[in-house]
């Protein structure tokens, strides 16, 4: 869903050697492995919520980026980007989720997570890496419960996050058998494919679903409430440039191409909630589907974004969260288990740390 701004290459003249194409989890784990080692690379595609584990190995870029190019974007993903005072990343765009469902399928379309579990809707999510985390933290979320304390120490093990990942269970048990190997793209294929009646996608699966044979089947609604708020777990898609480049004047100027409203435009027509303010009020919907999903998405972002909390580890206890809650959807563990070792385990690691 985010392939179509490589056009920004071709259409500029701009040689660029792309080292890592893989879905985001694998992207992270690579860079990490090619940065430890020392690897030269002169811009990384990043994510704000690892900008806290990542900065380490990351150029501050207050004093390098051009301050027009950072005012031209939505302040509240650059805040995203900033960690302990100083900026990591730009942000590229603005990720929350758009309930889609399937008009000849679903009569009542589910406004609540409770409506959702009482209803026979064939629910899709993802089933592995931080799509799952991410669910999981909405629903905890919605349900008026935290995983973190304000000072960062976990509180998982809670009622709350035990009915989350039981209602996690009970969706996947009515949804196709594969769904816990799914990432996001897999259940964007899965809504268009027929497999399922609904799911949650992001801004820029509108792409595939724009150009689907049952788009006139489907229809965009506000992501479902938990019993005290309705929230999407959200954040910002980014670019940061490592200390390890060679090129640092070719890496800055790649990156203020990237967050210019040129290339913003070209990743907003592709459905992405582009971070650059200009660009996406310039945005022009195709049609009332696409405007129904535009004004939602606004929407979800003025009143229901929720997102991680700055914690340099916190991609470790992510992939341990979603690697329990994986667990208990196969049946391995049970939900109170999944919680407990969650808990655990996220315990381990910030004692580990300090």
């Amino acid at each position: 869903m985010y392939d179509h701004l490589y056009d920004v290459f071709e259409d500029a003249g701009v040689d660029v050697e792309v080292v890592v194409h893989e879905d985001h989890p694998t992207l992270n784990r690579r860079v990490a492995e090619l940065l430890g080692a020392g690897e030269s690379l002169d811009l990384i595609s990043t994510h704000a919520k690892y900008t806290p584990s990542q900065s380490p190995w990351l150029h501050p870029l207050d004093d390098l980026v051009d301050p027009g190019a950072a005012s031209a974007l939505t302040p509240r993903a650059v805040s995203l980007c900033r960690y302990q005072g100083q900026l990591w990343c730009l942000p590229r765009l603005i990720d929350v989720r758009v309930l889609w469902t399937r008009d000849d399928r679903v009569d009542t379309v589910p406004d609540t997570w409770a409506d959702l579990d009482q209803s026979s809707i064939v629910f899709g999510f993802p089933g592995r890496e931080s799509g799952l985390f991410g669910t999981f933290f909405e629903l905890v979320d919605g349900a008026g419960g935290r995983l973190f304390e304000t000072d960062g120490s976990p509180c998982i093990e809670s009622d709350e996050a035990q009915a989350a990942v039981e209602l996690l269970c009970r969706l996947a048990a009515r949804a196709p058998a594969v769904l816990p190997t799914w990432h996001y793209d897999d259940v964007d294929d899965a809504l268009l494919d027929g497999r399922l009646d609904a799911a949650a996608a992001w801004p820029g699966a509108w792409g595939p679903i724009s150009r689907s044979d049952i788009i006139d089947r489907l229809s965009p609604h506000l992501y479902p409430a938990g019993p005290a708020s309705r929230v999407s777990y959200s954040g910002c898609h980014a670019w940061a440039v490592p200390r390890t480049t060679r090129d640092l004047e070719g890496a800055l100027d790649l990156l203020h191409r990237l967050v210019g409203f040129d290339a913003q435009a070209l990743d907003a027509s592709g459905g992405n909630i582009c971070a650059h303010t200009a660009a996406f009020a310039a945005v022009q919907p195709v049609d009332d589907t696409d405007q129904r999903r535009l004004d939602i998405t606004r929407q979800t972002i003025d009143q229901a974004m929720i997102t991680y909390p700055p914690l340099a580890n916190f991609p470790q206890i992510e992939d341990d969260g979603w690697s329990a809650i994986h667990d208990a959807l196969l049946g391995r563990i049970s939900p109170s288990e999944a919680v407990a070792r969650m808990q655990q385990r996220a315990e381990s690691i910030l004692t580990a740390d300090t």
